[in-house]
């Protein structure tokens, strides 16, 4: 078998009103620096020492691309928070207060910022007396019984040069779609989703939230590239968690220079305040696996504090690559000759004559071709396969990218034809038609926890509470054993009553 081998191979009225904004009301600042990003003292998945302790900032993946059934707009979508365990409650999700989440825009190639869309929240707690996230069943984002909710501003930051020319709001006081608790306590969360998309004045919309995890992979590859035998393929090691998603639509008119110049580079950035309350940039992404698999330790954080004007810096890590040397090592396939200088046309230029920008300055960022119409039919390996919808012109939630950049490593656009890949080809859920397009969160009750003893209270809580009597209604529990630990199952138990008579009344 092959290493790695597959199983089967108003459009202008935004702008207007925007630009009205930044010309009337904005900050105009032409002489004042902008939030550059200082180094840190402190993407993709747990891609850096120190962003791996920091969840809440880290950026997993980053997509964009053409929307599919509004192709005269960009959808880009920046997740968060890797690995959401769907029950890790009574602390659910959040993005953080402190931070700026940030949506960078170059449309003119010259590996500076035009355009940032800035995402900054607040959380809300109701009840403050209770460890609950909900106090009963919520119906809707305003429920009462919602009892931790966020809300979050948009600014568009308009940059020339690194410097700040202006800056207005676009989005003020949007509620966030809540992590998905469990059926009882959210029966409907498609509805909850849906009050979370908001529309934009001019076409835009917005929708910040938890969705399921649309990056599909098997991860096991950091033990020794599958096992050192590819032993370990064909499981995405992504199913049923989630992640904390920010999608955003706009005209394209909005973002690109012109019709003439239609490429615009894109990355996302998280800044939080260090000690001496300046701000801090501790997490950037553009392409998938760059930081992850490209860079080495010494670089990696370092690289999520810069920004894609200083990425000469890092220029050796993608000319001369590791992971080709690591699977020629293991698996005796001949590693490509070096300097790489077909990865600095992908992942740093851009595909000439498709998304590469004239005079462009090489940087990482995930470069798109707005004029390029969505596929009918879009292929996962995207431009591999002839694909020019696909990644690397962008990234859609549909494309393999490990299969992708796996193949491109290992030098199949310099004459090594390879089929590699992690035989895991698809996401285990369907992704959406309209926007914001993402599957929704795996929702933290996962049905009965034995066959054939239905849908009680003994199937949530497992055996450790039994009805008293023979055949009790489930309203009055007690612990199994007079241990310690009872006093603790009566707590809960008495806890669930009080819920359940709470969602029968209504009682607010």
């Amino acid at each position: 078998m092959t290493p790695f081998s597959r199983s089967s191979v108003g459009r202008g009225s935004l702008a207007a009103l925007i630009c009205g904004a930044l010309a009337a009301g904005g900050l105009a600042a032409a002489g004042v620096t902008a939030l550059e990003p200082r180094a840190a003292s402190a993407s993709s998945h747990r891609e850096a020492p120190l962003i791996s302790g920091q969840p809440r900032y880290d950026n997993t993946d980053l997509y964009a691309f053409v929307s599919p059934d509004k192709p005269d707009t960009t959808t880009v979508i920046a997740n968060f928070v890797p690995f959401e365990e769907p029950a890790g409650g009574p602390n659910f999700y959040t993005f953080a207060d402190d931070a700026q989440y940030d949506i960078h825009v170059d449309n003119d190639g010259d590996a500076q910022g035009e355009l940032v869309f800035r995402y900054t929240f607040k959380t809300h707690v109701k009840n403050k007396d209770t460890f609950l996230y909900n106090t009963g069943p919520v119906d809707s984002l305003d429920d009462p019984d919602l009892n931790v909710t966020q809300t979050y501003d948009i600014d568009l930051v308009k940059l020339h040069k690194q410097r700040l020319v202006a800056k207005t709001k676009i989005a003020d006081n949007v509620p966030v779609a809540p992590s998905n608790v469990g059926k009882a306590s959210m029966p409907d969360y498609g509805k909850l989703r849906d009050q979370a998309v908001h529309k934009l004045a001019g076409g835009a919309t917005t929708f910040a939230g938890q969705a399921d995890d649309p990056f599909f992979a098997d991860l096991r590859v950091f033990d020794l590239l599958y096992g050192g035998n590819l032993s370990e393929v064909g499981r995405d090691t992504l199913k049923g968690y989630n992640v904390n998603s920010l999608a955003l639509q706009v005209p394209n008119d909005l973002i690109r220079e012109s019709a003439h110049q239609p490429v615009v580079g894109i990355w996302s950035t998280v800044q939080r305040k260090d000690a001496h309350g300046d701000w801090t940039q501790v997490s950037r992404l553009g392409n998938p696996l760059v930081n992850e698999v490209v860079n080495p330790q010494k670089d990696k954080d370092r690289f999520n504090a810069s920004a894609p004007w200083y990425d000469a810096q890092f220029l050796k890590n993608v000319t001369n690559p590791e992971l080709p040397k690591l699977i020629e090592a293991i698996y005796k396939i001949k590693a490509p000759a070096e300097p790489r200088n077909d990865l600095v046309d992908v992942f740093l230029k851009g595909v000439e004559g498709l998304n590469q920008p004239p005079n462009v300055r090489p940087a990482e960022e995930l470069r798109l071709n707005t004029s390029i119409r969505p596929a009918a039919d879009p292929k996962r390996l995207g431009v591999l396969d002839g694909d020019n919808a696909g990644f690397p012109n962008g990234r859609r939630l549909t494309d393999d990218v490990i299969d992708e950049a796996l193949q491109v490593v290992e030098g199949e656009l310099v004459g090594s034809k390879n089929d590699l890949g992690d035989a895991v080809d698809a996401n285990d859920k369907k992704f959406g038609h309209s926007f914001p397009y993402l599957a929704e969160p795996t929702s933290g009750s996962r049905g009965p926890l034995a066959k054939g003893t239905g849908n009680n209270v003994r199937n949530q809580l497992g055996d450790g509470l039994v009805p008293t009597g023979s055949s009790g209604s489930g309203t009055t529990l007690i612990a199994a054993s007079a241990t310690a630990g009872a006093a603790g199952f009566l707590l809960i138990a008495g806890a669930l009553m009080w819920w359940r008579r709470r969602a029968r009344y209504r009682v607010y």
